[in-house]
């Protein structure tokens, strides 16, 4: 396609240069050749080669400018399209960037939340932790405490036992007496 638009394109300027340019003074086979192509179109008889050239060169000017404009249409088409393309493009991802930049900070606020939420289960497990080892010190010195008691009271108990034992030996004893008392006074 190229090859033919050049040279065409050549040949238009050749024939431009040829035509635009004043004849000095017509040469005497210039003339004639002048005189002959102007019979030859007036006449209606035609050399095959140049005269379809020369005569279909307009319309081919024609439909190769058409077939230009076509392409230059289309491209310009073509890169509207992808420049509206990479518009709603760049527009959908400059909204979706939005829309995750939003979502980015709604998550930042819930794990700011979170964290201080999380701060402050930390420090009442540690106050409880401290309460707690507080709470079991006195719990250890209570049970140390009821453990002395419990030994104090078992000792009581035992010497109690044994007060009780000494007691019935003794009553035991206070009665035997009594009865011999009894008999040697009859």
């Amino acid at each position: 396609m190229s090859s033919v638009y050049t040279r065409s394109k050549e040949f238009t300027r050749n024939r431009k240069s040829q035509s635009d340019s004043p004849p000095a003074s017509p040469s005497p086979t210039a003339k004639t050749f002048r005189h002959e192509r102007l019979s030859r179109l007036e006449s209606g008889g035609s050399i095959p080669a140049t005269s379809d050239s020369y005569s279909d060169r307009p319309s081919a000017r024609a439909r190769r400018e058409a077939r230009e404009a076509r392409l230059a249409s289309l491209t310009s088409r073509v890169e509207e399209d992808s420049n509206k393309d990479y518009k709603k493009l760049y527009e959908s991802a400059l909204t979706e960037n939005q829309k995750l930049k939003s979502k980015l900070q709604e998550a930042q606020l819930e794990l700011a939340d979170v964290k201080s939420k999380l701060e402050k289960m930390a420090q009442q497990k540690q106050e409880k932790t401290s309460d707690r080892s507080s709470v079991l010190e006195i719990e250890k010195r209570e049970r140390r405490a009821l453990e002395r008691k419990m030994s104090e009271m078992e000792e009581e108990m035992k010497v109690l036992t044994e007060l009780k034992s000494d007691n019935q030996r003794l009553k035991d004893e206070n009665g035997a007496l009594i009865r011999v008392i009894s008999k040697l006074s009859k």
